[in-house]
C-alpha cells in the first residue's frame, strides 16, 4: 500500500497561504505563474493576481479539464474517457505545491508554482503525471529508499523566430552554428553570452546545472542538472525546457527538444541518473560485490530489463521518438545493460563508489515527459526489487540491434505492448493505462492520416 498523503487543514492551509504571500508582496512580487504538466509533458498554466493565489494556496482552484482531452496541438482526443463531450469538459481540481515556488528571473515580479491535479472524489487525477509520480516515490519510501534522479538533456539551437519557423513550414532552419563541434571551447566561446544567461538564469531559476556543452551537430547543446528527489527533479526537468525556450526567445533564437528533427543528424537524448539510498547509504553500493555492486542493484536493474520493452510507449512518448532508433546515432536498440558501456540501454557508472555509483538510464530522449520516464524508470527498479528477479547477463561491447529483447521500433508496436502490460496497470494503475495507451492510438491514427512532406517529394510528380 502506498504511503497516505498527509492532509492540511483549510484553516492551516489558508494561514500558511497568507503567510507565503503577505512576504512575497514585500518582496515585489506582482503577480504569479501557476500550473501542472499534461500527459505530454507540456506545462499548462496562467498568470494569476497575488489575491487568487492566496486562495488558491488555502483551497485550490479550478483548471479545465481539457489538458487531458486533447494533445500537444490542442486537438481534442476522439477516444478519451476521462474527459471530452460526454462529461462537458469541467474544471479538475488544482492544488498547489508550495515547495515547487521560486522567482521567474526574466519576468520581473512573477514567481512560478506548479500544481497537482485531483478527481471529482479528491483523489489523484488518472491523468495527472505529477500525481503518479508522487504515488511511486511514496511507493519507493514504504520499502525503505530514497531515490534520487539527475536529468541531463540534448537540444538543439537555431537562429529563428516562432514566426519564421511557421513561416518556413520548420525547414530550412538556420543553426545556430555550422559543423559538427562536440564538446567545443571554441563554440561555446563563441556562444558565450548565450551560455551566460543559461547558466545565470537557471541557476536564479533554483534549477542548478552541473555541466553545459555542445554536442556533435550543428547548434547543439547538452546540459545535466543538479540530482534530486525525483519529484523535484522531474519539476526542474520540466521547468528546465520552458526556461531553456524562455531565454532563447530574449536571443532571437528557437530550441527544440524533439527527439531526432533531422534524419541527417543524430538525435537529442534526455539520460536520467538515478540511485537508491537508505539510511544515508547508496544501497547499489556492496563492497562485497562484484566490481562494488549490491544485489539490489542488480535487482533493480533486472526490474528495468524486464518491464523495458512494455513501458518503451512511456519512454518514448511521440511518432519521432522512434526515428531516432536507428544504429550508429548512441541510441539503444535492444534492452541491455553494462558497466560504462554506452550502447547500452542501462549504463552502470562509477561501480567502485560508494556515493558516485548510479545507473544512467539511456532508451530516453528529450521528448519525454519526465514525471512519466521517471516513474516508469523507479516503478520497474522496484518491481525488480520486490521480484527479486535476476539480471541477464552484462553486455560487453556493442549491445546489438536485435534479439529477444529488441526494443519497439514504432509507437504503434510500442503502445500495444503497453496497453497488454500486467505489470504496468499494477504498478500505474489501470486508469492511467487505459488514458494513456488511448492518447497513444490518438497519435498513432493523427500520424497515419497525415500527408508527409517526404511524401509529396517522393512521389507528387512520378506517380
Amino acid at each position: 500500500m502506498a504511503a497516505k498523503r498527509r492532509r492540511t487543514s483549510p484553516r492551516t492551509a489558508a494561514s500558511d497561504g497568507a503567510v507565503l504571500v503577505a512576504r512575497l508582496r514585500e518582496q515585489g512580487v506582482t503577480r504569479a505563474k501557476i500550473g501542472g504538466v499534461d500527459v505530454d509533458g507540456v506545462l499548462r498554466g496562467k498568470y494569476v493576481s497575488l489575491d487568487k493565489l492566496e486562495s488558491a494556496l488555502a483551497k485550490g482552484f479550478g483548471f479545465c479539464d481539457v489538458i487531458f482531452g486533447w494533445d500537444v496541438a490542442d486537438m481534442l482526443y476522439d477516444n478519451a474517457r476521462v474527459t471530452g463531450w460526454h462529461t462537458g469538459y469541467p474544471d479538475a481540481h488544482a492544488v498547489l505545491d508550495p515547495t515547487t515556488l521560486r522567482p521567474i528571473p526574466w519576468e520581473p515580479g512573477v514567481i512560478a508554482m506548479l500544481c497537482e491535479f485531483r478527481a471529482a472524489d479528491g483523489e489523484p487525477h488518472p491523468a495527472c503525471p505529477r500525481s503518479l509520480l508522487r504515488r511511486i516515490v511514496e511507493r519507493a519510501r514504504t520499502l525503505g529508499y530514497e531515490a534520487r534522479f539527475g536529468t541531463e538533456f540534448e537540444f538543439y539551437f537555431f537562429r529563428e523566430t516562432r514566426q519564421t519557423l511557421h513561416q518556413k513550414g520548420f525547414r530550412a532552419l538556420e543553426a545556430l552554428d555550422p559543423g559538427m563541434f562536440g564538446y567545443s571551447w571554441v563554440r561555446a566561446g563563441q556562444d558565450s553570452e548565450l551560455m551566460r544567461d543559461l547558466m545565470e538564469g537557471l541557476a536564479d531559476f533554483r534549477i542548478p546545472v552541473e555541466g553545459l556543452h555542445t554536442e556533435t551537430g550543428p547548434g547543439v547543446y547538452e546540459a545535466a542538472l543538479h540530482h534530486d528527489d525525483p519529484l523535484a527533479a522531474a519539476d526542474k526537468a520540466a521547468l528546465f525546457k520552458v526556461a531553456i525556450k524562455q531565454i532563447a526567445h530574449r536571443h532571437g533564437l528557437a530550441v527544440t527538444f524533439m527527439a531526432k528533427w533531422n534524419e541527417n543528424l543524430p538525435g537529442a537524448s534526455g539520460h536520467l541518473h538515478q540511485s537508491l539510498w537508505r539510511g544515508g547509504k547508496n544501497v547499489f553500493f556492496d563492497p562485497r560485490g562484484a566490481r562494488g555492486m549490491s544485489k539490489t542493484l542488480r535487482q533493480y536493474i533486472a526490474g528495468q530489463m524486464a518491464l523495458m520493452r512494455e513501458l518503451t510507449a512511456i519512454y518514448s512518448p511521440t511518432i519521432n521518438s522512434y526515428k531516432r532508433y536507428v544504429p550508429g546515432v548512441w541510441a539503444p536498440l535492444v534492452a541491455s545493460w553494462g558497466v560504462d558501456n554506452r550502447t547500452c540501454a542501462i549504463r552502470v557508472i562509477d561501480p567502485g563508489s560508494p556515493t558516485g555509483l548510479r545507473i544512467e538510464y539511456r532508451q530516453t530522449a528529450a521528448d519525454i515527459n519526465p514525471y512519466l520516464a521517471i516513474a516508469a524508470c523507479l516503478a520497474s527498479g522496484l518491481y525488480g526489487i520486490e521480484k527479486g528477479l535476476t539480471a541477464p547477463p552484462e553486455t560487453q561491447g556493442d549491445a546489438g540491434a536485435d534479439g529477444p529483447l529488441r526494443l519497439p521500433r514504432t509507437l504503434a508496436e510500442a503502445n500495444e505492448l503497453l496497453s497488454r502490460s500486467k505489470a504496468a496497470r499494477a504498478l500505474f494503475g489501470a486508469a492511467f493505462v487505459d488514458h494513456y495507451t488511448r492518447t497513444r492510438d490518438w497519435e498513432v491514427r493523427a500520424f497515419d492520416r497525415a500527408v508527409t512532406h517526404w511524401e509529396l517529394e517522393r512521389y507528387f510528380e512520378v506517380v
